[in-house]
């Protein structure tokens, strides 16, 4: 009888974007590797085997999470695995669920959190909703592996004794692509790609919506104008308040500052292109953009955040700003904009900082994990 591994999470492009190179490692260790996701016509990927359709809904209280529970149940129950991994908040729930038998045969069950909903300074309601929820999930997983201190402490003290835990250092990124350019390169990016060559430029590189906070960095350049006056910031993404966004810059006359760039398929030549990498967002499980532009030679400019934390040691490798501080935000720009030195010790205290969150680190550390297991 083969060896069975599955992953599970919402979308296929959850697995395209971050698991590949670990349904790889399992094919080469001799197993026959599964997906399951929700897509009608789910993305042909390499590493994978099969691929399960499932109706996950990301809303946690859609009636489409019943349906998913007893689809993944009869094929975890069928199939035999000797191991499941889930990620993603909805379909990990569901996953763990639909598990209880199959851990009684035998299977082995993982949990990978890329950053609880229940944060420090996060809605009571979250607190409410999920906290209790990950408590009880935890009794029913062999392990739960998470990416940044401040969640792996909090379930490792509340979550069940009998299940063990992990903190690794996120799930990596391939340095192939992102690593710094000289100069000459630079500007002759900056060339190609019609960007300003007398300008600082930034990069936020995160989807449109509430949390990632696009609104503070348009109300700080409008507030705090004359820190701004050598710099374009570049907005790169997609997502549901672009449009509203874009018109709300217009009419704060700050569009000649901050340019929407939209979705990226060279995002690693527009890291190279720029001179600080930032993030405004409200919560991150860790943040790998950030972690990108670091491997790039980027300083960086965050929100403090349980992720970012992970990322940015402050005043080494970039600056922290305390959330919704414009005034904070605003003077680490110029700072970094105005001093050469300070702007040269961060990019290589970055660099050196990067390897930690490299794919073959991340890789380690999670197969390790899973030879405990297998």
């Amino acid at each position: 009888m083969s060896k069975k591994i599955l992953f599970t999470a919402s979308v296929a492009g959850h697995f395209k974007a971050f698991h590949l190179p670990y349904l790889k490692w399992f094919q080469e260790q001799g197993f026959e590797t599964h997906i399951a996701c929700n897509e009608t016509t789910a993305m042909k990927l390499p590493f994978v085997d099969k691929t399960w359709n499932i109706d996950f809904a990301r809303n946690p209280f859609s009636l489409n999470n019943i349906r998913a529970l007893r689809q993944l149940k009869e094929i975890i129950d069928r199939e035999n695995y000797t191991l499941v991994n889930c990620h993603t908040p909805t379909a990990s729930v569901v996953t763990r669920l639909a598990c209880i038998k199959a851990r009684k045969n035998g299977t082995i069950l993982i949990y990978t959190a890329h950053g609880f909903h229940f944060y420090k300074g996060a809605p009571f309601i979250y607190w409410a909703l999920f906290f209790p929820v990950e408590i009880l999930l935890a009794k029913i997983s062999d392990a739960v592996i998470t990416i940044n201190t401040e969640d792996y402490l909090l379930i490792k003290k509340y979550g069940a004794k009998n299940t063990d835990y992990y903190l690794i250092p996120g799930i990596g990124v391939d340095k192939s692509s992102f690593y710094p350019v000289s100069l000459a390169t630079k500007t002759a990016l900056r060339k190609e790609k019609k960007f300003p060559l007398d300008k600082k430029i930034l990069i936020y590189a995160a989807e449109f919506i509430p949390r990632k906070n696009h609104q503070f960095i348009i109300d700080s350049v409008s507030k705090y104008r004359e820190m701004f006056t050598s710099t374009v910031i570049l907005f790169a993404g997609n997502g549901r308040d672009e449009e509203s966004l874009k018109k709300y810059a217009e009419s704060l006359k700050v569009n000649h500052i901050i340019k929407f760039i939209g979705f990226r398929r060279d995002i690693h030549e527009i890291y190279k292109l720029a001179d600080i990498g930032i993030s405004t967002s409200k919560q991150e499980g860790l943040g790998l953009n950030l972690v990108e532009e670091m491997m790039c030679g980027l300083p960086l400019i965050a929100s403090e955040d349980r992720g970012h934390k992970e990322i940015i040691d402050h005043n080494l490798n970039g600056f922290l700003y305390p959330q919704n501080n414009k005034k904070s935000f605003s003077e680490a720009v110029h700072k970094l904009n105005t001093d050469s030195n300070l702007y040269s010790t961060f990019s290589e205290n970055g660099i050196l900082k990067a390897e930690k969150f490299e794919l073959s680190s991340s890789l380690k550390a999670v197969t390790n994990i899973y030879k405990n297991y297998l």
